[in-house]
């Protein structure tokens, strides 16, 4: 019995199995042995043989964003709107066959947009080439999820949880869960809060399936046993994630307002470049990426040249990007901007920057 079908059986299992308090038991112990055969199917096999023909892109640019999504749904019409690559589009479907890198210019930022094959369902079992696009997508800092608004909403479910089974998490934080495996000494077991979803019994048993019997867990929010196998599991990726509907023009104004009102959702219509201008402003925004501007002493600041760099970043991070000497010669920083109570002020390494912030470092 192969891995496949080992899954496949586990998944019926647990389509099946009522739940409830008696069944909660035996459901975590199914999740937890499904999550450990699809980390089993995503590990290539150990045998040797000719290596596979990946896609990966040299990473390049501030950030890299995944376009991920059905075949025929615009990905490859939206990389050659945004950026100066043409990828080709035409109306049949796999009309990309392989990874098609392009460049968004915005705001001073160069941001790679990455125009990945279409996925289709069973991508996760490696169907379609869908294994090497996932794989692509695990590297990216964003992804964006091109949906079909005259398509069924059913559409976005089964990217969603092709996405899930590969370890992706979209939109979510990181479990705040402390897991530390130990020697000896059996399983430590505590909570900071009142759990509701699991209980010490549940956790020693999904313990026991991956072969763990001594171990300190520590939860510090209500989590679900999913979230457990994750932490456990350890090679999860979260990313924040972008849905874009395509062809609104297609559709009613209702419709649109309707879709457009949804978490993390974005209409556009690459055909007729509507509404573009908004999806590049939110893409800045969900990558985090602020500009801080330098400045010589006694002369004007370089607006022309910002350097770029993630929200919540520090003068040293500053100092890191311009060479990364400069941050243990550094007496002090003048800056000019929101971050500071006045300008200019007067600061140390610790100092959190803002977006369009003006920076003067002063050597020892």
């Amino acid at each position: 019995m192969g891995i496949l079908e080992k899954i496949s059986e586990i998944e019926k299992e647990i389509a099946r199995t009522q739940k409830n308090k008696a069944t909660e038991y035996h459901l975590g112990l199914l999740k937890a042995k499904l999550a450990k055969y699809r980390s089993q199917l995503l590990e290539p096999s150990k045998k040797g043989g000719d290596k596979g023909e990946g896609f990966d892109v040299l990473k390049s640019g501030d950030a890299r964003v995944a376009l991920i999504g059905f075949p025929s749904v615009g990905k490859s019409t939206l990389l050659s709107t945004l950026t100066h690559t043409h990828s080709e589009a035409a109306s049949y479907e796999f009309t990309t066959l392989t990874c098609i890198p392009g460049v968004i210019e915005y705001r001073g930022a160069n941001i790679q947009l990455l125009d990945l094959p279409g996925i289709i369902e069973g991508a996760a079992q490696g169907k379609g080439r869908g294994r090497q696009v996932i794989a692509v997508a695990r590297t990216a800092d964003l992804v964006l999820m091109m949906l079909d608004a005259t398509k069924p909403y059913v559409h976005r479910q089964l990217l969603e949880r092709e996405l899930e089974s590969v370890g992706i998490r979209l939109n979510k934080n990181k479990p705040n869960i402390y897991f530390k495996i130990k020697k000896g000494g059996g399983l430590s077991f505590n909570s900071t809060c009142q759990l509701t979803k699991v209980d010490e019994k549940m956790v020693q048993m999904i313990l026991h399936e991956y072969k763990i019997f001594n171990a300190e867990v520590l939860f510090r929010e209500d989590c679900t046993p999913d979230e457990l196998i994750d932490v456990i599991l350890g090679n999860r990726v979260y990313l924040p994630c972008l849905y874009v509907y395509n062809k609104i023009d297609q559709i009613s104004i209702q419709e649109v307002d309707r879709i457009a009102r949804q978490a993390h959702s974005v209409v556009v219509s690459c055909n007729m470049k509507l509404n573009l201008d908004y999806l590049l402003e939110t893409l800045w925004e969900y990558l985090s990426l602020i500009r801080v501007y330098t400045k010589k002493p006694g002369q004007p600041p370089d607006f022309d040249d910002g350097l770029i760099l993630r929200r919540g970043v520090s003068i040293e991070h500053v100092c890191h990007s311009i060479h990364r000497s400069l941050a243990a010669q550094l007496k002090y920083a003048l800056v000019w901007g929101t971050s500071t109570k006045y300008s200019p002020q007067r600061v140390g390494l610790a100092h959190a920057v803002h977006d369009q912030d003006v920076v003067q470092l002063i050597k020892k």
